[in-house]
Parts: C-alpha cells; structure tokens; sequence
C-alpha cells in the first residue's frame, strides 16, 4: 500500500531547498544544539511499568519464561535452542544449560505431573541450516533429570508431531486443564497466507491441535480424542481443534473456562487477542480479526469467530498473548488478562464477561521500550517479561509517583528548537535539509530539519534509514497554499517533530494559529482542520481541504520498524548538494563513511524528464509505497516495492491482485499498457475505500498519478 506523504505535486516542484532563507546548514564547524527541552512526554504515564527484575542474569535473544514447578528456578529459553534455569537470589547470576536442541526455539511448557514424570514440552520451529523452503517445524518431548540444576536428557527425545515451517510459525505447546496436547501454528510463509491454507482443514498450518500424548496410538507418538471437531470429517485432519490463525504467538488457558486466550499476529493493519473454543474458526485469510482481508477466498467450515480485543498498527505491531493474572501481588488485576506487543513495548488488560461474551474493561498498563518477546508468571505473583533484544529480564511494577511532564513544550516556542517560530528561524545547531524525492503531503511544501542534543551522533547506512543517538528529533513544518499554485499565499499549518528517548521513538505533532506567529501541540488522539483554499477548479472557486493532524500513534504507523522510524533521512534521499560531505566534514557521523560519497546510492527527481521514467517510478514507489510494501512492513500483498529490487521481481507488473479489484475486469496489481485495469492506479486516484495511501491523505497526488500511468501505458 501506499503510505502519506508520498511525491510533491507538481505545483510544489520548485519547492525541493527550505523555504526560510535563515535557516541552518551542516557546515565543516558543527554548531551544538544545546536548547532542547523536548524531555519526558506530555500526557500521564500509565499507572505501571516493567522494571529489571534480575539483573544479574541476561540471555541470548530470549523467546520464553517459566518457573520450573518443583523449585525456586527460574528457565528461559533462546531462540536458537538452549534453554537456561538460573536461581533468582544467587547474586553470581549463575546460568546452567538445562538443553540445547541446537533448532529453533520458540517456548517449552511442563507437563502437569512434572513432579512426578520429569517431561517437557518443546517448540521447535526450524533448524538453523534448513533452507526456507525444506524447514519443519516440531513439537519435542524430553524428559529432565530433576536435580540441582535441573538437566534435560538428550537421549529421551521423542518427535511428538511435525509439520512444515517456512515465516509464521506459530509457537507454543500446552497441555490443557482436560489432559491434551494443544499445539498453536501459523500459516508458515512471510506474506498474506502465500500457501492458502488458514481457512484450510486439511493441513497443520494456521491451526490448534489437540493431541493425547499419554495414550499414544501404535506406532506414533500421540492419539486423536475423540470428540475433536473433526474427527471423521473426510479430508479434515483430525488433530485440528481450532483453526483460521495467522501467527499464534503465546496463549495460554483462561483458569475460569479452561479456554486458551490467543494473541495472534496480524498481517496488515490489525493484531488480535482472541478466546478460542471447539471448532473456532478465527477467519484468517478471509478476514483479518473482524476486518476482511482476503474476501474472494474460500472459507472453512464454520462462521467466523471475531477477536475479543484488536489493536490497529498505530498502536501495535506484534502482539504478545499474555496470562489471566492469579497472583497476590496486584490484587486489583486478578482475574485480568495481560498481554502485551513485542514492537512497541505496551502492555494492556482487559476483563471479559463469559456469560455475555464481552469486553467490560480495558487498560493500557504500562508503555516501554522492552521487546516482549513473551511473558511468564512466577508463584510469588511476579509478571515477568523478556526483552529478545537486550536479553533482560523485567516485571511488572506499579507507577510510584508517575504524572506527565507539566514543562513538555506545548508551543512550538518552547521547543529550543527555534529562536523565532515567528520568522521560523531555526535554533544553532539545528540543520536543515532537503531530499531527493519529496513525499506527497496534500500539496503542502515541506521544510525539513534534524537536531542532535550535545555531542550526540547518527550513524549513516548504505541501506535503510540512518541510526540517530537518544535525543535526536526530526522536524517537518507544513506550507498549504491557500491559493491554488501561487506560492507567495502559502501558510504554515502544522510542524510535526518526531523525537528518540530511550532508545524509543514518538512523534508530536503542533497546529499553527491564524496570526501565524506559534503552534500548539495537539491532542494525542488527533485532530482535523478544514482549510478553505482558492481553486478555480472547484465549484464556486473554493475547495474545501480537510488537514489531518495525526495522533501519537499514528506517526508511528509509517515510523515503523521497517522504514527504520526516519522517513526521508537515509542516504539515496540525503545524497544531493553536498548535504553528506557537509556532515562528514561536521563531524556528525558515529563511524567513518569509507565509501567516496559518489559512489553512494542517490535517488532521482521522480520528475525530472531528463531521467528514464522506469528509474523514477522506481522511486516514486519507493517513497511512496516501500514503507509498507517491502519485507516486514505490514503490506498484505505479496509485492516488494523497495528500490533495491527489480521491477521485473517486484511481483507487481502482471500479477493478480490478492484483495479488491476494484470492479475491473480481467485486473491485475499492473496491467502492461492498460491503467484502466491496474489496481495500483486505480488505488492512487482515488479518495476514499480502497484509497492508497489508506490514511493522512484526502487529495490525490495527481503528477504521481500521471507518471505512474504514463509508466503503465509505455510498458509491454
């Protein structure tokens, strides 16, 4: 999909350099920005926070914790298979190898008579040497020799059950309150459900299974119980207990209902918490928690089932299913189901009414930096989570004192980043800059600035947006034309900062007054202005233009991981004017740029006649659309539109499209020589349903429009 922001109109072509004479340059002799006052953040923090819970310990990439039931250990396992338990008062921090499966690891699990038989539950999604296409994702039983440490015995593997691996695994194995084996999986491939398979019965991809594994059938390691839902149903395959799951990422059972609550990944804008049950279909590919995805699709047997609970990406980008809290610690949260989201590092409850099946209350816990990679529950009432990043681990800690930080600016004014927002002349040691390949901002004009705090560094890359120190902000300002291709009636609307604490980025944002001599900064949530603007093209020569200032979390829907939380600050769009050998010289770098600058990568003008038009789409993609469309990114068709790829192995020209065709006949993603049926064009020259970008945009970019169907007409 396309994302906000994408090329300049060509009325604002001419307006590539800052439209303020007095602002800064990076020069040879770095001037210090030492004026910031953008520290801590303007609304109350939440009411806990995750804290360091063992700090003599840090592990590997860690994926899971538990405590293991016959003592005071503590296990945590790594992704890449080696499991450690560690005692919590040893001051040493001691580590010892319990297990190395020398695979994947995802999570283990005890069996409910551990006590009693030692075994261990594994879930191995891949082995490290297996190529994307042969790997196997497998559920392992060991059995431990339970002394002081604990020891797994390698020779007691058994492979319970296995079945194919490739992107989303899935990634845990229970036993239930009824004695099975539960096994959660995912559809298995790195794009929308490549493989066709959530909605299928006949696989073990996109499923939860339920095995007994303590009365195994002859000859294989488990049996099917009897009353599974599809058990005797032809073509099903009768492990399957539930199914329609994109990437099932932790569950565990509710103590109440012995149901297992689910956070399942989502793929393009949406992350769910769902409560399953018997035969569930939780409607994956189809839909994408209660929001079609893949409507043309056949469905499974069964409705739909919708999510309890589900997070748009502005907010959460990789949920983390949690635990129904039974502790003593927080008393005010028993009975509550804790979850959180891996990306952004937030932790939420929710309580849930079974008798009419509803949400009655639902908090944001806690808002930090960790990597919840998984949760765990110690018999103390601990609420642990693992950070797969750093290796720590933290706990959940009530918020002693927290309020919002009553001096965070709420003028532009108090920024320290200007000495006159009036003149918009910038403070020392704020740098303007320009790129190569302006985004489309509803024809705004844009003059772009960062600032490094002190002795603060960034660190240039080759590939992907440029690494900042803490206390980097990022500033965009917003010129609107008030009259239609006259520049001189431009008026400033909004100057939207985007700034690093704790290794964590945030954006705000700051509407300007009529008089035009300040901004103020907007809500969290957001707000819309009406602009009226002279257009001889709109009915009685005015067009009223709706300006959409986004929320908090919205700013981090296109400042996501994967565009590197920097839009438009990276080195293809910074190579121009000598702007990199400035800051080379300037001494802004944190390494050494070992290649000479001319031999870096730079984009080119997406309008520039001189340049072959399939290079400037290339590009024009790539600003406007790669934000999302690459690996990792959150669009949901299968399409690569980074720069960096060919347009031929895009899989864009001639491909079917995988969601709406928009009513065009015989569509595809592009239709060589046809823009009438490519769904890429007819995407971007509409406002509206099916409208890309899919939000912060409410005027088409009509030159982008034209030069991508002129592209579409020449090719064949």
């Amino acid at each position: 999909m396309i994302r906000p922001f994408a090329a300049l109109a060509m009325t604002s072509l001419l307006v590539l350099l800052p439209r303020f004479v007095n602002s800064q340059t990076a020069s040879a002799e770095r001037v210090k920005w030492t004026t910031s006052r953008l520290r801590g953040a303007p609304d109350p923090p939440p009411p806990y926070q995750l804290v360091r819970a063992f700090p003599q310990v840090a592990f590997n990439e860690p994926v899971f914790i538990a405590q293991d039931p016959t003592s005071e250990r503590i296990w945590v396992a790594e992704y890449k298979g080696k499991i450690y338990s560690f005692l919590p008062r040893d001051p040493a921090g001691t580590k010892s190898l319990v297990l190395d499966i020398e695979r994947g690891l995802s999570a283990f699990s005890f069996h409910p008579k551990y006590a009693q038989n030692g075994q261990i539950f594994l879930f191995s999604h891949a082995h490290p040497k297996q190529k994307q296409g042969d790997q196997v994702s497998q559920i392992h039983r060991y059995v431990v020799d339970r002394a002081n440490p604990p020891v797994a015995k390698k020779d007691s593997l058994t492979i319970i059950v296995e079945w194919p691996g490739g992107g989303h695994n899935g990634g845990e194995a229970i036993i239930g309150p009824d004695g099975y084996l539960y096994v959660a999986t995912g559809d298995s491939t790195g794009g929308s459900d490549l493989k066709a398979t959530g909605q299928g019965v006949d696989d073990l991809l996109s499923v939860m299974m339920r095995l007994d594994v303590d009365h195994p059938d002859p000859g294989r390691a488990y049996s099917i119980p009897k009353d599974n839902p599809f058990v005797g149903v032809e073509g099903a395959r009768p492990e399957i207990w539930a199914y329609g799951y994109r990437n099932p990422w932790r569950f565990s059972f509710d103590p109440v209902t012995g149901r297992p609550w689910v956070g399942d990944v989502g793929q393009d804008i949406w992350e769910m918490i769902e409560l399953s049950y018997k035969g569930a279909n939780h409607g994956w590919s189809v839909m994408e928690g209660s929001h079609s995805f893949h409507p043309h699709k056949k469905a499974g047997p069964g409705p739909f089932t919708k999510p309890v609970v589900e997070h748009h990406h502005t907010e959460c980008r990789s949920i983390t299913g949690g635990y129904v809290y039974q502790g003593s610690k927080f008393p005010e949260l028993k009975g509550a189901y804790i979850y959180g989201d891996y990306e952004y590092g937030k932790v939420w409850a929710l309580r849930y009414d079974y008798k009419d099946e509803k949400v009655t209350w639902h908090k944001e816990l806690a808002d930090t930096t960790v990597k919840i990679s998984s949760f765990g529950v110690g018999r103390d009432g601990s609420f642990w989570a693992v950070d797969y990043n750093n290796g720590n681990i933290y706990q959940l800690a009530r918020r002693v004192g927290g309020s919002a930080n009553l001096n965070f600016p709420r003028k532009l004014s108090d920024t320290g980043l200007f000495t006159s927002v009036k003149d918009h002349r910038m403070a020392p040691g704020v740098v303007a800059y320009s790129i190569n390949a302006p985004f489309w901002s509803d024809g705004a004009h844009k003059d772009r600035y960062f600032a490094l705090p002190g002795d603060a560094k960034v660190e240039l890359k080759e590939k992907g947006a440029w690494d900042f120190d803490d206390g980097a902000v990022t500033v965009k300002s917003f010129t609107l034309d008030m009259e239609e291709g006259n520049p001189k009636s431009g008026r400033k609307i909004e100057t939207r900062i985007v700034l690093k604490q704790d290794n964590h980025w945030i954006g705000y944002t700051y509407v300007w007054n009529d008089a035009q001599t300040d901004a103020f900064l907007v809500e969290a949530k957001g707000m819309d202005r009406v602009y009226e603007v002279k257009d001889p093209s709109a009915p009685g020569g005015i067009r009223k233009q709706t300006w959409h200032y986004p929320s908090r979390n919205e700013c981090m829907f296109c400042h996501s991981r994967a565009s590197g939380f920097v839009l438009g600050i990276d080195t293809p769009q910074m190579n121009r004017d000598g702007q990199i050998e400035k800051l080379i010289s300037g001494g802004y770098f944190r390494k050494a740029v070992e290649k000479p600058v001319a031999n870096l990568a730079k984009y080119p003008d997406p309008f520039d006649e001189s340049v072959e038009i399939g290079a400037r789409v290339k590009t024009y993609l790539q600003v406007n659309c790669a934000i999302c469309h690459v690996p990792d990114g959150g669009g949901n068709a299968p399409m690569d539109l980074g720069y960096q790829v060919a347009i031929e192995k895009a899989k864009l020209i001639g491909e079917k499209p995988v969601h709406d065709t928009l009513n065009i006949a015989d569509a595809m993603v592009v239709a060589p020589g046809s823009p009438e049926k490519s769904v890429l064009y007819g995407r971007i020259t509409r406002r509206g349903p099916n409208q890309m970008p899919p939000t912060s945009t409410n005027r088409v970019d009509v030159a982008g429009a034209k030069l991508v169907e002129r592209w579409i007409k020449q090719l064949k």
